[in-house]
């Protein structure tokens, strides 16, 4: 499996108070995508990036960390391999993406994601 990034998704109250936080102070200004409950902002200088999250409004439970893939059916076939538990199914998103949650042995889950093109 070829993992191209991974993008914490922190969790949060309220978006608007956290573009205040991330992106006036952190200097994170450019919003790539805001759906209501998830924003990236990304730093124009660096590419440094944070995911912020009220509650994932599409799965059941909350990523700690979204990690974008080359190939998602071979991340699933390889987590369903391994014995992993998968927390939400392979599902393609209306916002340009196809996922699935799998949970790392640690407890933590994992937002497995492919980007369309």
């Amino acid at each position: 499996m070829r993992v191209h990034d991974i993008i914490a998704d922190l969790h949060v109250r309220d978006l608007p108070s956290a573009r205040d936080f991330y992106a006036g102070y952190l200097g994170l200004e450019v919003e790539e995508f805001n759906l209501g409950w998830v924003a990236r902002h990304t730093s124009a200088d660096t590419g440094a990036h944070l995911q912020v999250m009220t509650q994932d409004a599409t799965a059941p439970e909350d990523p700690v960390v979204s990690v974008t893939v080359e190939d998602i059916h071979e991340a699933l076939a390889e987590a369903q391999a391994r014995g992993y538990e998968i927390v939400h199914p392979l599902t393609e998103e209306e916002w340009g993406v196809t996922r699935f949650f799998v949970r790392a042995p640690d407890g933590n889950v994992v937002n497995m994601v492919q980007h369309h093109t």
